[in-house]
């Protein structure tokens, strides 16, 4: 049985330990779903020191089937696998060494009408497969037993074969019907056995065998499949794997599957009823070894479903015979367990899992029109690399509504902040809806739960629209369960469809090559994973224009680090090797022959030595290129900004400090894998002499100097979502409102759960405090971003809580700012900061362009606790004139729920309907930050007229949602 929520536990590495087989009894031994039942133990079976078990802690990790044993049901009371609910704590008795649990079914299930139910016996924290085998047990004193075949099975037999078919009931006689493709073959009305022999099939065949006494009737499904032998026909050159449409004919498409060492694979889809003849057994290429088949009579704009239906008519020990899946190269999958989750809102009008079937399904659609990009995209210049500032977004944590759409209506939010990309947490096909993305199983596909294919571009579009580049984060060192290639070729030897790789699998390995694997590994050594990662990446590039990748968890693209490697797994998976350093330059290099100036990024976090590799890698070519890799400095910073004099040497912020020939680190303090800095700050900060940290709104005063020795700091720079408005909710804040930091549960148990939006809601841009540090970033990325000397070289000075970073930029005439020096005092009082200005003159402060004259270069300035200085050897013109002295004039948010701002100073603001009629009016000199109150509006549109102080009119239109 699938345990749905491993999918989530995306941070741990991979130990594995062997599955144990516990010995156990039921009382009463057949039982009704509103009977209590107790299930005991042999506590001689459990071997709990192996699962690390104290205290004779055991667990049941429950699920529930329907009466026709074919879909799970209920919300059985597990908990997290990582942290079982107590309530699912077995009791042991130490006399008889036994544990046992009484429970009623329908309430602790929470459901009614339950065939079947299901646990195993875990460990609280199950990871590392603490766990036993899969215990079922049929619910009600009426059951009936499947003998042969067995219960959703797939039989394989030759055209004009036959198929025995052997049944019985308890609780005396029943009723039988054996359906064939829906249609009733064989009855027998008052039996407590059945047998039946179905002769001559020559048509595949689905079977529902119904058991009928009294009132209750229960459904065993099975099934025929006939082997067409092997179809031999040449493909056609100009084929890939999964969907070809073809551009000149709406009626057809060409489906080509990879799967070696299999017989044959039938397509079954909505265009045959799910129900494919001989006409739909792909044919095979003789050359490639691929199969093929051209669909035909496909009506354009019509969203078809398919899937394949893998057959290995001699597989091997503990694989199955036939697989139902999705097609590897999907775009947009169906899923039976997510979709029904998927708020209409979000995906409007989503394509209808079809009935009947089971596992993901494909869907294709010919004639489709393709997304109309504007010119900004088809013309879009992305931001040169040593200029970005990159923030880091989790759609699902960013608002409430969760969608593609929240991100575009605040995009007046990122314009303010000044930002010039946007990094999204992985949007690809992931298992589950309430995930970061980690847990991905169709790299190409388009995970529903944020929107649909088009309002993801349009989102891309209205970026692009406003400068800003967008960049995926993509996890391609694994895949999780669904994914095809990993349950083409998967061991099952439980047969209820999921598994791990097998022997036979030509894309991943058996045993994890690194220490910090999640999922299935797969192995980039292999030329068929390494085509699939190029088709991932060509689709986004090409498909989406995204402008870059960020690449999750490098380390484990290497195939050097089995769990036997001398000196041990975790140490060779830090050290320096060679075959991933090549693989993934190659990867590389294919982004760029697509697209030259194509971000790549690396989230490695190793050894200088491998990262210069990458970092170095084609730096001098025409369009100079260099992989920019993540520089994880949240310890460090977060000790500044705790208050505390140690462990808090900031050097290696600089690209120079790490060996690289350019500015190609990717520094932050913050990112969605580290605890929150200014949680921190408040449960950990220090207190001296009555100043303290631990006070929110010191706290958040000391942001701002956070953001001078970061963002400012040369080379491309990363901030996660809200650390530019002090969020200091804990990463680890829990759904139901605690905050569980454990280290003994994963990823902290509750890193992954869904977070509150109080940013929105409690409208923190409001707050003089958190506006404060949101406005002072701002400032400080356009200084960045515009001025020259921030492409410079920084020289950087910490080793106490008072660090001078000196930045350079020797190419620059002295009559511009070539030099700038940021000061910062995190200590706990005013202190005299030394300095090293690089000469005497007028410095000026480029946060509000006053100017001190420097006579000494040495002399030190005082600063109070939490603040900083910067000082340049010239007034920053081009920030400022871009921050400024903004030439359009603008509204934000838009649409407007509670409130809006402009982005100038105004005299009077007056709002209108559409028709004319005046609304609202705003009299007095309103500053430009200042919030228009508009929550008595009707939702609807207005145009608003706005007066600046020399009368000066600017119209504008908002929506009032």
């Amino acid at each position: 049985m699938k345990k749905t929520l491993l999918l989530f536990l995306l941070l741990t590495a991979s130990v594995f330990a062997q599955q144990q087989t516990v010995t156990y009894s039921f009382s009463p031994t057949t039982f009704e779903e509103s009977t209590a039942v107790t299930i005991t133990v042999n506590g001689s079976s459990v071997n709990e020191a192996a699962w690390g078990v104290t205290a004779n802690a055991l667990y049941m990790w429950a699920w529930a089937f329907d009466i026709d044993d074919t879909n799970q049901k209920g919300t059985p009371l597990n908990g997290s696998w990582t942290s079982s609910d107590e309530a699912s704590k077995f009791t042991y008795n130490s006399a008889s060494d036994t544990y046992t649990k009484t429970f009623t079914p329908t309430t602790y299930y929470n459901t009614t009408a339950i065939g079947k139910i299901g646990f195993l016996i875990k460990a609280k924290d199950g990871s590392g497969d603490k766990k036993s085998q899969d215990i079922l047990a049929e619910v009600g004193i009426f059951q009936a037993n499947l003998s042969a075949p067995a219960v959703n099975s797939s039989t394989i037999i030759a055209s004009g074969g036959s198929l025995n078919i052997v049944a019985n009931n308890t609780n005396g006689n029943a009723s039988y019907n054996l359906k064939a493709n829906g249609v009733s073959i064989n009855t027998n009305a008052n039996t407590s056995s059945y047998s039946y022999n179905h002769t001559n099939i020559i048509a595949n065949q689905n079977y529902e065998l119904v058991v009928t006494q009294g009132a209750t009737a229960v459904s065993k499904k099975f099934s025929v499949i006939l082997n067409p032998g092997t179809i031999s026909a040449v493909m056609p050159s100009d084929l890939f794997d999964g969907v070809n449409y073809n551009t000149a004919d709406a009626t057809k498409a060409t489906l080509v599957l990879d799967a070696p060492l299999k017989d044959f694979v039938y397509v079954a889809g909505s265009f045959n009823a799910w129900q494919p003849n001989t006409n739909y057994a792909m044919k095979k290429d003789p050359s490639s070894g691929k199969f093929w088949l051209e669909l035909t009579g496909l009506t354009a704009d019509i969203n078809y479903t398919y899937q394949y239906w893998v057959v290995d008519t001699t597989p091997i020990s503990g694989t199955p015979s036939q697989v139902k899946t999705a097609d590897p190269y999907s775009t947009l999958v169906l899923s039976p367990d997510d979709d029904p989750y998927i708020p209409a809102v979000s995906y409007p009008n989503l394509p209808v899992y079809p009935a009947g079937q089971e596992r993901e399904v494909t869907v294709l659609q010919t004639g489709q029109t393709p997304f109309a990009w504007s010119t900004a995209t088809t013309n879009f210049v992305k931001p040169e690399k040593d200029k970005l500032v990159v923030y880091e977004l989790l759609v699902r944590d960013f608002d409430a509504a969760r969608s593609y759409q929240s991100v575009i209506d605040k995009m007046d939010y990122f314009k303010n902040l000044k930002i010039n990309a946007i990094e999204l947490l992985p949007v690809m096909e992931f298992e589950g809806n309430e995930s970061w993305g980690y847990n991905t199983s169709f790299h190409m596909a388009l995970d529903k739960f944020y929107g649909t294919s088009s309002k993801l571009k349009e989102l891309i579009d209205v970026c692009h629209q406003n400068g800003i580049a967008v960049i995926l984060d993509v996890a391609l060192n694994h895949a999780f369960d669904r994914n095809p290639m990993v349950r083409m070729w998967m061991n099952d030897p439980d047969g209820d469809g999921w598994g791990s790789p097998s022997a036979e699998n030509p894309y991943f390995n058996i045993e994890a090559m690194h220490s910090y694997n999640v999922g299935s590994d797969f192995n980039h050594q292999k030329l068929r994973t390494q085509n699939y990662v190029k088709r991932v990446i060509k689709q986004w590039i090409e498909e989406y224009k995204i402008d870059g990748f960020r690449w999750d968890l490098t380390k484990g693209f290497t195939q050097k680090c089995p769990s036997s490697v001398a000196g041990g797994q975790d140490n060779c998976t830090n050290s320096f090797q060679q075959d991933r350093i090549d693989v993934l330059k190659s990867y590389a290099d294919y982004s760029w022959s697509l697209d030259a100036t194509h971000y790549t990024i690396f989230e490695h976090l190793g050894t200088d030595t491998e990262e210069q590799q990458w970092a170095n890698y084609r730096i001098d070519d025409s369009v100079s290129k260099g992989i920019m890799m993540w520089g994880k400095m949240t310890e460090q910073y977060n000790q500044l900004t705790m208050g505390y004099n140690s462990e808090n040497n900031i050097s290696r912020m600089s690209s120079t400090a790490h060996g690289f020939t350019k500015n190609r680190l990717m520094g932050y303090a913050e990112s969605h894998d580290e605890e929150r800095l200014m949680y921190k700050n408040i449960q950990y900060g220090a207190n001296l002499n009555g100043y303290n940290v631990k006070t929110p709104a010191t706290a958040l005063s000391r942001m701002s100097a956070l953001g001078a020795v970061t963002l400012l700091v040369p080379g491309p720079k990363m901030i996660y979502h809200f650390g530019e408005l002090g969020w200091d909710i804990s990463i680890f804040a829990c759904n139901n409102g605690t905050v569980n930091t454990s280290i003994d549960a994963i990823a902290g148990d509750c890193k992954l759960d869904t977070k509150p939006q109080p940013q929105w809601v409690n409208n923190w841009l409001a707050d003089n405090n958190r506006n404060k540090v949101y406005t002072d970033w701002a400032k400080m990325i356009t200084m960045k971003i515009k001025e020259p000397v921030f492409s410079g070289i920084a020289t950087i000075s910490s080793s106490s809580l008072t660090p001078t970073i000196k930045i350079t930029n020797s190419s620059l005439a002295s009559s511009q700012l070539k030099d700038v020096l940021v000061l910062a005092n995190f200590d706990l009082a005013t202190k005299n900061v030394p300095t090293g200005f690089p000469n005497t003159g007028t410095w000026y402060n480029l946060m509000d362009n006053t100017s001190i004259n420097v006579t000494d270069v040495n002399a030190p300035i005082g600063i109070p606790a939490g603040e900083f200085r910067i000082y340049g050897n010239k007034v920053a013109n081009l920030a400022i004139a871009n921050f400024e002295k903004e030439t359009e004039i603008y509204l934000y948010p838009n649409p407007a729920t509670n409130y809006f701002t402009l982005n100038m100073a105004s005299s009077k603001v007056q709002i209108y309907s559409v028709t004319g009629q005046l609304i609202k009016s705003f009299k007095g000199s309103q500053t430009a930050s200042h919030q228009f109150n508009v929550s008595d509006l009707s939702y609807g549109i207005y145009v608003v007229k706005a007066y600046n102080d020399d009368d000066e009119l600017q119209v504008m239109k908002f929506v009032k949602k």
